[in-house]
């Protein structure tokens, strides 16, 4: 089946290219600035709501360009009040955003790609195949769509969805200005992360980008064997130059780094693993997120017990790391990234 065709979406051209657009139209300058107080400002997603804009310049604009580049196709929630939702893109592809409460704020978690291609053996993502990655427009109008769908803006932003962002760098990138820009969503830079699977060119290109956003790096085991087992990712970017990494991108940024590592029953929980996570962690400034493994029906993993869980938490902690546990949420709407894109590309069974 061929794909439709793809347009441009607003949501992630600057205002100056807005103001190129309507220059070559013969349009006044304003006219851009108008353009994007609609679509970064006010979230409009239909031609019809942008009321002063000239009806002859939105038809022909619609022609190339969008300002709906991605839709709700559906939508889940728990009784803890996560939500999640699969949203459709203008060719037909999906991708998965969701919204995760705390006591006193809510964090979007936006995708980067379609599918993904790092293939870590524990993820729906990579399980569900690459198909692209997304634009800036579309990476923004994830955050649009929950705030359409929820009525109020979240106040924290998490690149950990579908997709590794330094394996689509530039559009990321793009995304997170747009979000920061003074004159539209001004979402601030230090309430931004950006999580990574180890893509090394991208941990030193992000080091020399002037950026205050924070940076969460993917372990999940600590030597090269089993990691490689775990991230395939590990083949190219080794751990020990991983960390070198990391360590150069704090001496440049004076950012820590959080390191997320899952923790699987019988894999990578026992007290020696967390000896040598704290061994490889202790000579520079950074955070350990542990987090339960959740399920995925084709990764034969279990998440470890409670004790075990807090036996680990305990040794990291009393060797000077700064530990913290993130408790799985979302397992009831399936927010483990990837699985409701796959049961929605899956065949479904018939009534």
């Amino acid at each position: 089946m061929l794909a439709r065709q793809m347009k441009t979406a607003l949501q992630g051209l600057w205002p100056e290219e807005l103001q190129a657009l309507a220059l070559a139209a013969g349009q006044p300058a304003f006219r851009a600035k108008q353009l994007w107080q609609w679509v970064q400002v006010r979230g409009a997603t239909r031609w019809e709501q942008m009321g002063n804009l000239p009806a002859a310049w939105k038809s022909a604009l619609a022609a190339t360009h969008t300002p709906e580049p991605i839709r709700i196709i559906k939508e889940t929630a728990d009784a803890g009040g996560t939500r999640k939702w699969l949203g459709g893109l203008d060719d037909g592809e999906c991708v998965e955003t969701v919204l995760i409460p705390a006591r006193d704020w809510t964090t979007v978690c936006l995708s980067t790609q379609v599918g993904c291609r790092m293939g870590c053996a524990f993820c729906a993502s990579a399980k569900g195949g690459f198909a692209r990655s997304l634009s800036a427009g579309e990476i923004v109008g994830q955050f649009q769509l929950v705030m359409a769908a929820t009525g109020r803006r979240p106040d924290n932003v998490v690149y950990m969805g579908m997709g590794e962002p330094f394996d689509n760098y530039d559009e990321v990138l793009k995304s997170i200005r747009i979000l920061n820009h003074p004159d539209g969503l001004n979402i601030g830079a230090r309430r931004i992360t950006i999580s990574t699977s180890g893509v090394i060119p991208g941990i030193r290109r992000l080091a020399g980008e002037g950026l205050q956003v924070e940076l969460s790096v993917s372990l999940h085991a600590v030597n090269h064997e089993l990691r490689r087992q775990l991230m395939p990712i590990e083949n190219k970017y080794p751990l020990t130059e991983l960390l070198a990494a990391c360590r150069d991108y704090t001496a440049a940024t004076k950012r820590f780094v959080t390191f997320e590592y899952t923790l699987i029953r019988g894999v990578n929980d026992s007290a020696r693993d967390a000896e040598e996570l704290a061994k490889h962690l202790r000579p520079f400034s950074c955070r350990v997120n542990l987090i339960p493994l959740s399920p995925v029906p084709e990764f034969a993993g279990e998440a470890p017990t409670r004790v075990a869980i807090e036996q680990f938490q305990q040794t990291l902690a009393a060797r000077g790391v700064s530990v913290t546990l993130r408790e799985s949420k979302g397992k009831d709407v399936n927010a483990a990234c990837g699985q409701l894109r796959r049961q929605h590309r899956l065949p479904q069974p018939s009534d």
